[in-house]
Parts: structure tokens; sequence; C-alpha cells
């Protein structure tokens, strides 16, 4: 994730210390992503984890998925993102959040918004329920198109109010391409008229649904464009006084061009940004990042569902996480990574560590080919 408004602002935000405080990991467990089904009442044109209608019969039990947690928390792992398929439709999911949140960890659930009653979201506070972040692929027909369900922003809106109105923080998810970018200044504005705290914008991810969608995902200047607006925006909302965290995920090729700009209209403040960059290091896919997916296979991230490392009904993840026999874990923790392409010579290696290698391999098919999301010209790679 890039903060912007943390990078190009100077904003501090609460998981300042998680992104900024700890490069390579050291002293704790990555955080992890846990798609606790694959069941979803939508069915969205980019869904990488693509999830059908009917729950799955290979889902972790309750007490393997508690099982599972514990592990976890024994390994210091600060943060599971509760996630789907719609992870509401999973029957207990209050438990497994309680539970978490009992271990000691931060539990976070990533969502459609459409199944979130006024009693849900009070259940969310009462169990300590860190953040609530809802997918709103743009404003309402850009949304409902996406989600290929009439009403669909509707309800979605109707759950994040009762988040608000419950008291647990909630935040928006945007994947950007070509059929929604044109709303980007509008979701900017539901974020300042609903006070919402936070908003991530994602760049596309090749798998799952999302692998039908390639040929709509931004071109290199449509991808530049959103970034300088991305910023100004950012910056218009913080000059208004609001507090919103605003990041964009999925391309670390973000950070530098950030730090470009910021070379250009304030080195001062372009030398704290870099500074920051370099602390987080990149890419954190299999280093400071984990998927576990809803049947217990465990793979670097939640869009590189091709490699699976192994499963926790067989081992516990704390011990698939410390085995560098696996060769994909090695290469991945290796620094410089052994990339090939563009990505080798890049001078921005040290602060992007490869980009989105699940894009990379979806796009060349190869493990560590350049990833084609990168719009950085080759003069902006090149060495100083």
């Amino acid at each position: 994730m890039i903060s912007i408004s943390t990078l190009y602002c100077g904003a501090v935000h609460p998981s300042h210390e998680l992104r900024y405080g700890r490069a390579g990991g050291a002293g704790r467990g990555p955080v992890v992503v846990y798609n606790c089904t694959r069941q979803c009442n939508l069915d969205c044109v980019h869904c990488y984890s693509a999830s059908t209608a009917e729950a799955p019969a290979d889902e972790l039990t309750r007490a393997e998925a508690t099982g599972m947690l514990d592990d976890l928390a024994a390994m210091g792992v600060p943060v599971v993102l509760f996630t789907g398929g719609e992870p509401v439709l999973r029957d207990d999911l209050p438990e497994l959040l309680a539970h978490a949140v009992r271990a000691g960890m931060r539990a976070v659930v990533s969502t459609n918004g459409t199944l979130i009653t006024a009693e849900m979201a009070r259940r969310f506070a009462e169990i300590g329920v860190g953040y609530v972040g809802v997918s709103v692929d743009g404003l309402r027909a850009a949304h409902d198109a996406f989600r290929r369900r009439d009403g669909a922003f509707a309800s979605a809106m109707a759950g994040l109010e009762h988040c608000q109105g419950a008291g647990v923080k909630v935040g928006l998810r945007m994947t950007l391409t070509r059929r929604n970018v044109a709303d980007l200044e509008g979701v900017f504005e539901l974020v300042r008229r609903r006070e919402i705290p936070r908003v991530c914008f994602y760049h596309l991810v090749y798998t799952g649904r999302g692998s039908t969608l390639r040929g709509e995902d931004l071109s290199a200047g449509q991808r530049r464009a959103v970034l300088d607006r991305i910023m100004d925006l950012t910056a218009e909302l913080l000059a208004d006084g609001r507090k919103a965290e605003v990041l964009t995920v999925d391309n670390h090729a973000d950070g530098p061009f950030v730090y470009l700009r910021l070379a250009r209209e304030n080195p001062a403040r372009a030398a704290e940004a870099l500074e920051l960059l370099r602390a987080n290091g990149g890419n954190a896919s299999g280093v400071r990042l984990a998927c576990i997916g809803s049947d217990g296979d465990v793979m670097p991230d939640q869009f590189w569902r091709s490699q699976v490392l192994g499963n926790v009904r067989r081992r516990p993840f704390s011990r698939i996480w410390a085995d560098e026999s696996i060769g994909l874990l090695a290469e991945l923790r290796r620094r410089p990574r052994p990339l090939n392409g563009r990505c080798r010579r890049c001078r921005w290696l040290d602060v992007c560590n490869g980009n989105f290698r699940a894009r990379a391999e979806a796009a060349t098919g190869e493990t560590w080919g350049p990833d084609p999301a990168c719009y950085l010209t080759e003069e902006e790679i090149a060495p100083a």
C-alpha cells in the first residue's frame, strides 16, 4: 500500500508504524488475509477469488479456523483481514472475529457491505473489530454494473452507515479500470460528504475473474493522470481539515511516481517521503503479507492463487511460513529478488521490490518477469 496522504501530504495515521516501522518484518508475523469463505451474494466482474453463490464443501471448520488463528497469534501476526467471497455469509464470522481479538490480533473485515445490518454492525463494535472496508467501485451506475446487481450500491451505503452508526471505523475500496475511472472525483466527494476516514484505490490484478478485464486496465498514461489527480484531490481533502487516509494498492510504482513529483515541488518533503518508502521496502508478498484460502491453502498474497506454499490442515501456518526450503518463499525474501527485464535494472528496486508478481506472472508467464502495470518511463527508472 502507498499512502498518498502520508507521502505526499505528510499526514500521520494509526497504520504508520505497521507500514513504515518494520521493513523486513523482524520480530513479527505477516499481515494475513484470510478468505474465510468463497461464497458470495454478488457476482463481481473483477473478483480475484472467483467466488460463487454456494459455499464450497472444503472450507475450514470453525475448530480448524480457531486453531489456525491461535497459531497466527502465537507467531506475532498483528492483523488478520477477514474477507471472501463475502465474509458475512459465514455464519460463525462473529465468533472467529472475537477469537482473533481475544488472541491479541487486530481483526478487520473486507466486505461488499450489502448484508451488514444495524445489529451486525453493533456486534462488530462489541467484538472490537478494528476496521470494515467496503468495496465501492464507483458511484451507483458503475458500481452496480461491476457487481452485476441493481441496488448493490444503495445496499453497500446502508451497510457502511450501519457501521458508522455503531462507531466502527469504515473505509472504501475502489478497483480502478477504464470503465469506472471517471467516478474518481465522485468517490472523493463521497468520502468528504460521508466523513469516511479511509479510502483505498486498487490497481487491477489479473487473477480470478479479474483476468477477463485485462483489456480494460488503465494505460500507462491513464495511470499517471490518475495518480496525479489522486494527489491533488488528497491535498484538497486534507486542506479542508479532513483526516482521511488515502492509499493506492497493488502497484508499487506509485511510490517513485509520488517521490518524483515531490522532488519537483518540494525537495525537502521528497527526501522524507523517500526515507519512508525505503523503510517500507516495497512489495511484501511472502515477506510481510500472506494469504490463507478458505480451504486452508497458504499463498504469498491474496491475488497469487497459482502459488500454493502449503495447507494449514497438514502443517501449521507458522511452520510453512518459516520454511525457506520452499523455493518461492526464499526467493521472495531475497534483496534484491531474482527479477528479469526492466525491473532488474530499475533504480527504484529498493522501494518497489519488483512490484506485483501475481500480475507479472499472469501477463508474462514468468514469476520474475516485469510487471506490465509499471508506468514509469525508461528515463525515470534509469540510474540517477
